[in-house]
């Protein structure tokens, strides 16, 4: 009697946390979809607005010195997606603050001809209101991590329609070699909310055609090339992203200060190169090169240069659409050298990139295929796989955790470079 007693006791525990976090998914997919949504159609009509009137770019310094502005007056200063990461792995509280703060300042950088994509925003949003929805559930701490994650996969696939893609980043994102398989289910659940709600505004999911490629030995060489070029540059991005910001703020101390500096040189970089190409998220550049296989030679050096100086100085946005940005183009030009469609090598050039630099292979071959389809899935998984051990220990997110070697089977537990 005693041994089923305890089994249904156990069930009966099982079934009660399952429920709870399908609530808690429910309500933290419903908010995500909800602010992600909202958050999705104001960066499109602001980048609407600027491509209308090209003259706002000449208020980008002003726009920079506001966004100081926000942050200084709600306190948020140096609250970013590190501070997100540093919640989970730490158990900290992310303020719900940073909603309308980075809400705000991305719709002002992308306004105003800024270059910076969207998903930083998202996890940042979308951690501040899972771990808001925690706190008013009344979990505990080890709870509060797994709604925090959940918000965060909530957002990101509000934003880009790529569901699987946003549960499986948030979980491998903050600790590499370690996923709390304990938040799969609410994360995903919260992301598929997430995703329906914003169909109901009606956002399409991104997607992109490109040729399937037959397996073949010759080919799968040229694409293991074209994933070590893309590797090393996504060192490069990485080394540039931290380099430009810990170098900028020695130079020039002054918050104020430095965002007017990076305005300015945005600015005057426009219009040295007489195109707004590399202002915003660049998504249509991305699917040029993708849909197209065109893309201007030194794309990926601009745009990476452009990135740099906007986040660098104090504007806001995320890093991940520029890295697909840089790695489509970059892919695009060296991809047809190598006797790779443009196209194709442009595909994987953008998921290569995005693995090297956020360290996440199995998110990146899912997205790769969400984004272009799984015809050719095997490729794409060479690349991620040459990506993920080549990159090292370098990572877009500083408070990231490698938690396990990437050459053998061994405890590191070291920070991303």
């Amino acid at each position: 009697m005693s041994f089923v007693k305890k089994e249904t006791k156990e069930v009966a525990q099982t079934v009660r946390t399952f429920l709870k976090w399908m609530l808690i998914a429910l309500l933290t997919g419903a908010a995500g979809g909800l602010v992600g949504s909202v958050f999705h159609l104001s960066v499109g009509k602001a980048t609407a607005v600027r491509t209308a009137h090209p003259w706002l770019l000449y208020l980008l310094p002003a726009a920079g010195l506001l966004i100081g502005l926000v942050y200084h007056f709600l306190h948020t200063e140096n609250k970013n997606t590190n501070t997100v990461i540093d919640s989970i792995q730490l158990g900290e509280r992310v303020p719900l603050a940073l909603v309308p703060t980075i809400f705000l300042a991305t719709v002002i950088t992308h306004l105003f001809g800024g270059s910076a994509g969207r998903e930083g925003a998202a996890l940042q949003i979308g951690g501040s209101l899972g771990n808001t929805v925690g706190r008013l559930c009344r979990l505990d701490d080890k709870d509060m991590r797994i709604a925090t994650l959940s918000g965060m996969s909530a957002v990101f696939s509000a934003l880009f329609g790529t569901p699987l893609t946003a549960t499986v980043f948030a979980l491998e994102v903050i600790s590499v070699g370690v996923i709390y398989y304990s938040a799969f289910l609410p994360c995903l659940v919260a992301s598929l909310i997430a995703l329906q709600i914003s169909a109901l505004f009606g956002i399409a999911p991104e997607h992109f055609l490109i040729p399937e490629l037959s397996l073949q030995a010759g080919m799968a060489l040229r694409i293991s090339g074209l994933a070590i070029l893309c590797t090393l540059l996504s060192i490069i991005f990485c080394l540039t992203m931290h380099g430009t910001e810990h170098f900028l703020k020695k130079k020039i101390p002054n918050d104020f200060a430095r965002v007017l500096f990076g305005g300015a040189t945005i600015v005057a970089l426009t219009l040295l190169l007489r195109t707004g190409e590399f202002n915003g998220a660049g998504m249509e550049s991305i699917k040029r090169a993708v849909e197209e296989g065109v893309a201007r030679p030194d794309a990926f050096f601009w745009k990476l240069l452009f990135t740099a100086l906007t986040l660098g100085t104090g504007y806001k946005g995320g890093e991940v659409v520029p890295c697909f940005f840089v790695g489509a183009t970059f892919g695009c030009v060296v991809g047809a050298l190598l006797g790779i469609p443009a196209g194709f090598a442009a595909a994987v050039g953008l998921v290569c990139l995005f693995c090297g630099a956020v360290n996440c292979p199995l998110a990146s071959i899912l997205l790769s295929v969400e984004l272009f389809g799984s015809g050719s899935i095997i490729y794409f998984a060479l690349s991620c796989g040459i990506a993920y051990m080549l990159s090292g220990y370098f990572g877009l997110y500083s408070s990231q955790k490698i938690m396990y070697s990437k050459l053998k089977a061994e405890f590191i537990n070291i920070h991303a470079k």
